[in-house]
């Protein structure tokens, strides 16, 4: 319920494929678990916000290295998920976990790299792989264009027609 309006609000492209790979992922980790997406499209200003967490004496950890325009957020080309656990069996989830090694179903791998593999495999990028900032609820579909590129055709209004939503 919490996904699906998330999932919406990604670009027209991705939208179906997110939702299937979301559910074939879900297929492979345990039966008492869910994956949520915590996190989809985001505003520019909603990525300066929280690019200023952290910075000139705010307290909070840094988030992120992108300012807005500068993350596949912005163009609803990304995701950053968790996953959910019915710790009870009562049909409700109590337990909302980013924790990369939990193997709920005792299948020798782990929960969340089955849900980076399904994504991996469809030609998704993974934040686990980067050098610097290891980002590991992020997932990106790229169509192999920069963020610059990106902006350069958000700037353009190279849209598609009757949206904000660029063309690839």
């Amino acid at each position: 319920k919490v996904s699906a309006p998330r999932i919406e609000l990604l670009h027209p492209l991705i939208r179906k494929q997110t939702t299937r790979l979301i559910e074939d992922a879900e297929t492979m980790i345990a039966t008492n678990s869910a994956i949520r997406v915590v996190q989809g499209y985001r505003t520019f200003a909603e990525q300066n916000a929280l690019y200023a967490q952290g910075r000139n004496g705010d307290t909070r950890s840094v988030v992120t290295y992108s300012r807005g325009g500068e993350s596949y957020h912005n163009y609803g080309l990304a995701i950053d998920f968790a996953i959910l656990t019915d710790k009870d069996g009562n049909g409700t989830y109590e337990d909302l976990s980013w924790d990369i090694k939990r193997d709920n179903n005792k299948d020798g791998v782990a929960d969340w790299m089955q849900v980076v593999n399904a994504f991996e495999a469809a030609g998704w990028k993974w934040g686990g792989k980067w050098s610097t900032f290891k980002d590991y609820p992020h997932l990106e579909k790229t169509y192999d264009l920069t963020v610059k590129q990106l902006f350069t055709k958000y700037s353009s209004k190279d849209f598609i027609t009757g949206t904000t939503y660029v063309n690839l």
